[in-house]
């Protein structure tokens, strides 16, 4: 027998702030981390306003019960650069922490991608027109994945990027621990399907790096297997560590263009192997704000905490607000021991 997620009464838990322009249109897509020390919930989110090129930010709150989030600050604490390879926006959030500093990965991009959902075109991401000597990631406007690094959540430092230029690469997650002395991390590169490749359609990759900077050799880790997966998958939120394995939720894309939610257990040791995996989704867009929204359709997490034998996953709802959802930890890893892996 499956289990479901289910919702907080109280959702959406955010939404935009007419008021504020920076965030007057879009607060979605969550990271959360949760500081045992202090009882804590920190919630990075990403956050845009009504301009015309969609410039994406990241805004800051917290909570002390997990569902009810007060913003911390009235300005963003990260943004786009004013000149750098994020200088169109920050999105999707993923933080772990390493001993006193928090780890922050994120998908950004050179070009604006203005607000595509007034404009079928824009989804594509590309800039208008550009020359065919310009470098493949300018002229499709490739999105990257990036790292900054913090000891407060409000001031951070931008280290570089983790993916290869030359593909679209945007779920890039990294596990909050290094395995056998190896920093782990996630990856869906958009275009490394079809023809040369095992998998048809875009799946997940993990790599192993001495330094998170460094070029990295990716393994296919999963690809869709079931019906409601179909067109894509890709990593949600941070893997979180159990006695069976690691936990990692995954997102799917299915024949209906809905976002849906799996589950997988990597192994401890080598969490290149999939040891058990969800047959069925924990999650779908049921609520209005989830299948209306700027893009129909959607619940995707990135972040989720296990706090008193409680799994808590935060996601977005529709592009435009966050939402949390829950289940027993037990019951979670009871359901997913008794499926099959790869």
């Amino acid at each position: 027998m499956g289990i479901k997620l289910e919702r907080y009464i109280g959702n959406p838990i955010l939404s935009p702030n007419p008021e504020s322009e920076w965030e007057s249109l879009v607060t979605t897509n969550p990271a959360v981390w949760y500081e045992q020390q202090t009882g804590e919930f920190w919630m990075l989110y990403r956050a845009a306003g009504n301009d015309i090129e969609h410039r994406i930010f990241f805004g800051l709150a917290k909570s002390r019960d997990g569902y009810r989030f007060e913003r911390v600050s009235d300005q963003p604490v990260f943004g786009p650069s004013a000149d750098g390879f994020d200088m169109a926006g920050v999105e999707d959030p993923r933080l772990v922490k390493f001993g006193e500093h928090y780890f922050l990965t994120y998908a950004c991009r050179p070009i604006y991608m203005r607000q595509y959902w007034k404009n079928e075109n824009n989804r594509s991401y590309r800039p208008e027109n550009p020359p065919e000597y310009f470098p493949r990631k300018l002229r499709f406007n490739l999105t990257s994945t990036g790292l900054a690094i913090s000891t407060d959540l409000k001031t951070w430092t931008r280290a570089g990027l983790l993916t290869d230029p030359r593909c679209d690469d945007r779920d890039v997650i990294l596990f909050p621990e290094k395995v056998k002395g190896k920093f782990v991390t996630l990856h869906r590169p958009i275009e490394w399907c079809g023809q040369g490749f095992e998998n048809s359609e875009p799946a997940m990759w993990i790599a192993f790096s001495d330094d998170l900077l460094e070029p990295k050799s990716l393994k296919l880790l999963a690809q869709a297997k079931y019906d409601w997966e179909g067109l894509k998958i890709g990593g949600s939120a941070p893997p979180l560590k159990t006695d069976d394995g690691w936990l990692t939720l995954y997102h799917s894309v299915g024949s209906d263009k809905y976002y849906r939610i799996g589950a997988m257990l990597l192994d401890l040791d080598n969490p290149s192997i999939v040891t058990h995996r969800t047959r069925d989704w924990i999650f779908q867009p049921e609520k209005e704000w989830e299948t209306k929204g700027y893009y129909n359709g959607v619940v995707f997490p990135c972040g989720n905490v296990v706090v008193d034998g409680t799994l808590f996953v935060y996601y977005g709802g529709g592009d435009i607000h966050c939402g949390v959802a829950t289940c027993k930890l037990d019951d979670l890893m009871d359901y997913l021991i008794s499926c099959p892996g790869e």
